[in-house]
């Protein structure tokens, strides 16, 4: 993996390095003016400096003193690893739980509110997309808001629309009301997913980071089992059914309602308990608020220690100060759209370029192949499995679809969520085997393998004829895949320096929304009648993303840029 380091970077770390010591009679070019008050010059006996590596400040011959400049990575070491790490898994984990429970629960109202809102398949298709093209749309758009005005401030307006529209859907009493509704959350979902995984990688040290973010991932689970048992637990139930005005209001709009709840306590909890990231604010130029962040760290971390508190200052970037200044001087020129356009889309030219190009290829191909693959099947395993209620595989007669037309969504059976809290529950060992094997065998390893075998799994789906075997190669899976998904969150977050990431994340995830949509429209035009072409083209993309895989760099444990 490439290294970025600033020359400002490079200019603190030398003395320390070579054993040199900052003159006070040579003031730092970098600022000129004695009486600038940033603290980031190196020379300056005044700047604000709140850490050191030890207990006391660095002196030189002379008997003064000289703050220690530490990088990112130097300063999330010394902050050290402890409480407010775990309270960041619980904040972040609950986020992406939300994010799951927003995105699953269209699968599980299918089969009782299709009778409801009078669905085709190709209707059913049609909702299952329109999440995914929502998420397409906020994807790039909130990555690049991350990588520009800050990850926390993203991260609470994203979950707040996607709450927030969620809910309203269980209002809407027509299908195109409600297909747009789930759209505008799915803007919402499209910004928090990326820009989770970037927020808390810019916390962790490097030797937790691949550990920590898989089970970060893991909660991805958590949200898919909450999804999958308010399914079960109230769908099925009749005391749920109210009239209100024109709507008709059945279990499973109570279970949407149910369904929001989880974003908007997310969004609260980002907006009341979290900072900014450090890293974040390291390459915005603004120290004081970085240190701020690291001396919170520092002393959650450290509570009950009664370690005493070190001093030093951090090496932050120039560069992003002087891209802000070129930007207000050209933001009085407004009437400039095609420079608007070309600034929002320069990440986009910078990681399909230089030494990033050949990761991003790769990249895009895995998005979308894992994309196709997993959403295009997972969000169709409650009908399927309602289609094989009496027996057989979800592919074994086609001719099930007249029947499914023509009979009531009530009474609901409760077996085909049973099944779906089962998938669902089955990625836990999978999230276990992540957490203990991500450090030491490498996300790219375990990308490719689980791929691999997540493909052999899908096409035994269709080769196997009865029922119990169909749930028990959903579940291997289910277990499998989720591997690969945890993989690629840990490498997708390395491979990127940090002004580009949350935007290169952003602009996959997009790509594999763009997958997501094209699997179930898929689906919903050939679950009747053909049902192989879907899951044999599910089969196939899984292999070919195993394959790819295999081009990307190893990431193990390397330092964020």
């Amino acid at each position: 993996m490439s290294r970025h380091m600033h020359a400002g970077d490079a200019e603190a770390r030398q003395p320390l390095l070579a054993g040199d010591h900052p003159d006070p009679r040579h003031p730092d070019p970098r600022h000129p003016d004695p009486t600038d008050p940033d603290p980031t010059d190196l020379d300056s006996d005044e700047g604000v400096v709140l850490f050191d590596r030890s207990s006391s400040s660095y002196t030189d011959e002379a008997g003064g003193s000289a703050p220690r400049r530490l990088t990112y990575e130097e300063a999330v070491e010394e902050a050290g690893f402890g409480l407010f790490h775990w309270l960041l898994l619980l904040v972040c984990g609950w986020a992406n739980a939300s994010d799951a429970v927003e995105i699953l629960c269209v699968s599980f109202l299918l089969p009782t509110a299709r009778c409801d809102l009078l669905l085709s398949s190709s209707d059913m298709g049609l909702l299952t997309a329109s999440i995914f093209l929502g998420m397409m749309v906020g994807g790039y758009m909130w990555g690049y808001l991350a990588d520009q005005r800050g990850r926390q401030r993203v991260l609470v307006v994203s979950l707040t629309i996607n709450g927030l529209f969620g809910g309203l859907a269980s209002m809407a009493p027509w299908f195109w009301l409600f297909l747009l509704l789930r759209f505008i959350s799915g803007i919402g979902v499209g910004g928090s997913i990326p820009v989770i995984f970037s927020y808390f990688s810019e916390f962790m040290p490097r030797v937790k980071r691949g550990a920590m973010i898989s089970a970060l991932a893991t909660f991805w689970m958590a949200g898919n089992i909450l999804a999958a048992g308010l399914a079960w637990l109230v769908i099925p139930r009749r005391w749920a059914h109210i009239s209100v005005g024109a709507v008709d209001f059945q279990s499973w709009r109570l279970f949407v309602v149910l369904c929001s709840v989880p974003s908007i306590t997310s969004a609260l909890f980002f907006r009341l308990l979290m900072p900014e990231s450090p890293k974040f604010l390291m390459e915005a130029g603004r120290e004081k608020e970085a240190i701020h962040v690291f001396k919170m760290m520092f002393e959650m971390n450290m509570r009950g220690k009664e370690k005493a508190f070190p001093e030093f200052g951090l090496c932050i970037s120039s560069k992003k100060r002087v891209e802000e200044d070129e930007t207000r001087t050209w933001a009085s020129n407004r009437e400039h759209l095609a420079a608007v356009l070309k600034k929002v889309l320069a990440p986009i030219k910078q990681i399909f370029d230089g030494p990033l190009k050949s990761r991003s290829i790769t990249l895009l191909f895995i998005f979308y192949c894992i994309s196709f693959g997993y959403y295009g099947l997972w969000m169709w395993f409650p009908e399927l499995f309602e289609r094989v209620e009496d027996g057989g595989s979800p592919c074994a007669n086609v001719s099930l679809q007249s029947r499914l037309h023509n009979h009531s969504c009530y009474p609901v059976k409760t077996t085909v969520y049973m099944e779906g809290f089962v998938i669902a529950a089955s990625n836990l060992p999978g999230n276990i085997f992540t957490i203990l094997m991500m450090d030491s065998t490498g996300g790219k390893a375990l990308l490719s393998c689980s791929l691999l075998v997540s493909s052999l799994s899908v096409f035994l789906i269709y080769v196997v004829q009865t029922k119990v075997q169909s749930l028990v190669l959903s579940c291997i899976f289910s277990g499998v895949s989720v591997i690969a998904w945890n993989a690629l969150d840990v490498v997708g977050t390395e491979l990127y320096p940090t002004q580009l990431r949350s935007s290169a994340l952003g602009f996959f995830t997009g790509v594999g929304r763009v997958a997501a949509i094209t699997g179930n429209v898929v689906f919903g035009k050939l679950v009747d009648t053909n049902c192989a072409v879907p899951v044999l083209l599910v089969s196939a993309l899984l292999l070919t993303g195993g394959l790819v895989a295999l081009l990307l760099p190893q990431t193990r444990q390397t330092e964020l840029t």
